[in-house]
């Protein structure tokens, strides 16, 4: 499966359906190259590790007392410091990030996910590197 977005639930977008179109073309031509018998160099590729869902701020009766900052809404894949604004308390009050390391929060304050406790998720970057490949069957 593709997952491309951010798109609101039930909206179809043009730039959106255009991404979708080209990364399920550019998996498609990688198969038929493999197929075909070319080879792959080596290659690293920095990409994102989920390590976290984050809720928004509760109280004692599990009612949410904060939302995103808005300095945190639609900052999807931008990195996140320690000190940085997260959410903004009804009362005025910023609550920021402690963390001992940059993180890069996603799908921020996500209609979809509020049911399920989640204001965003937290990733770090991580490289992944890959020897090179060539299919054995010509």
């Amino acid at each position: 499966g593709v997952e491309v977005g951010p798109q609101p639930q039930g909206v179809v977008r043009a730039d959106i359906l255009d991404k979708m179109r080209k990364i399920v073309k550019h998996g498609l031509d990688f198969v038929q190259l493999f197929n075909e018998g070319r080879e792959f160099p080596p290659c690293t590729i920095e990409v994102f590790k989920i390590m976290e869902k984050v809720d928004y701020p509760r109280n004692k009766n599990d009612e949410v007392i904060a939302i995103i900052h808005p300095k945190l809404q639609d900052q999807d894949w931008q990195p996140l410091n320690n000190g940085d604004p997260l959410f903004l308390t009804l009362d005025g009050e910023v609550i920021a990030y402690k963390g001992d390391c940059t993180v890069y929060p996603t799908f921020i304050n996500e209609a979809a996910y509020y049911e399920k406790k989640q204001a965003f998720v937290q990733t770090v970057k991580v490289k992944l590197t890959a020897k090179h490949i060539r299919s054995s069957v010509l």
